[in-house]
């Protein structure tokens, strides 16, 4: 098959072990107001829906917590802790061991689609991608963005190539291209695509863009688990 001509500019950006990326300060300082403004004002609107996943959380698993903290690979490398809803019971961490051989995502990450520990009220919740919501906190403290590649879990990041680590030169998001092209559908090679494809034509309407495109598509999605 022959390559696409983005395929041919990832090459050459392998090359260089770089991508060229919008560094604009104009850019830089928009998007962190809209960072704030759009997170306070979901954090506000949102409230009631928060309180009520925390009930339920609680209701069906009472000996975890309702938040879980997982530490994450920031923007050149800094680790940070990443909030979601805990969708899981509270002693996943423990069982994955036993889960590896069943893992059904390429390269280092971990995914199963009918994963035993997830609860009834976790697998809702990341059906609806509710779970990543805690997440708005993470983006008023400066740690994320709206949008921008996913954080990586630090053993994940240990496996990266150059090539793969060009993902950390940005700060990274709640959204981005493949969570809106098919989420857990795509591989990790095309993640790492769709990522650098991110960081090198960033502006102002691709994050607008790629905001509205994940509402749209954050209910009902089938490529979610």
């Amino acid at each position: 098959m022959a390559e696409s001509k983005q395929q041919q500019q990832m090459y050459k950006a392998v090359e260089a072990n770089t991508v060229v990326m919008s560094e604009k300060k104009a850019y830089l300082i928009t998007k962190r107001i809209i960072d704030i403004f759009l997170s306070l004002i979901g954090i506000i609107l949102l409230l009631p829906v928060l309180l009520l996943i925390a009930i339920f959380i609680k209701l069906e698993d009472k000996k975890g917590s309702i938040i879980f903290r997982q530490e994450r690979v920031g923007i050149h490398g800094k680790p940070f802790y990443m909030y979601k809803f805990r969708s899981m019971v509270s002693n996943a961490e423990e069982l994955l061991k036993d889960l590896i051989e069943q893992n059904e995502a390429s390269g280092p990450l971990f995914k199963m689609k009918e994963d035993p520990r997830v609860t009834k009220i976790g697998r809702f919740l990341r059906k609806t991608s509710l779970d990543e919501l805690p997440q708005l906190i993470n983006v008023i403290k400066g740690e994320m963005s709206l949008v921008g590649p996913r954080p990586a879990l630090p053993k994940e990041v240990e496996t990266y190539t150059s090539f793969e680590r060009q993902r950390l030169e940005v700060t990274p998001g709640l959204t981005c291209f493949w969570q809106v092209e098919g989420r857990s559908n795509i591989g990790f090679e095309e993640q790492v695509q769709l990522d650098l494809k991110y960081i090198e034509k960033r502006s102002f309407k691709t994050d607008i863009f790629l905001i509205i495109r994940t509402i749209k598509v954050l209910f009902g999605s089938n490529g979610a688990f």
